[in-house]
């Protein structure tokens, strides 16, 4: 795997780590009663949301045109690290030891997988 493979399935996890961030956001204006439902779809915060997701499935689909599904894959268990540390400092949630415990692991787990 390329330098430049490695750094575009890295931007694609960042970029699906950001839609699960702006689907949080999206989720405290979201309205389930059947009056305000169709309303509550316009948000912005879900469109762009929708629209980050959109084109991480399309980085995504690029980064598979060019590596193997096996290698690729594996990557995408960062997102379990982003995530957190992306809800903490823009969600203000709370992170604990474990989290940096648990990227450890899945880092090492990462690269087992995908060592050749």
């Amino acid at each position: 795997m390329s330098l430049v493979q490695l750094a575009f399935i890295i931007l694609t996890v960042f970029a699906i780590s950001l839609g699960q961030i702006l689907f949080k956001m999206a989720s405290t204006g979201l309205e389930l009663s059947p009056a305000r439902f169709i309303g509550s779809l316009l948000n912005i915060k879900l469109i762009i949301a929708l629209v980050v997701y959109c084109l991480a499935t399309l980085m995504w689909l690029l980064v598979l045109k060019s590596t193997s599904l096996r290698v690729a894959y594996p990557f995408c268990a960062l997102a379990f690290f982003i995530v957190p540390v992306l809800s903490h400092f823009l969600l203000g949630e709370s992170i604990n030891w474990n989290t940096f415990a648990g990227a450890f692991l899945i880092a090492i787990g990462v690269f087992v997988s995908v060592y050749q």
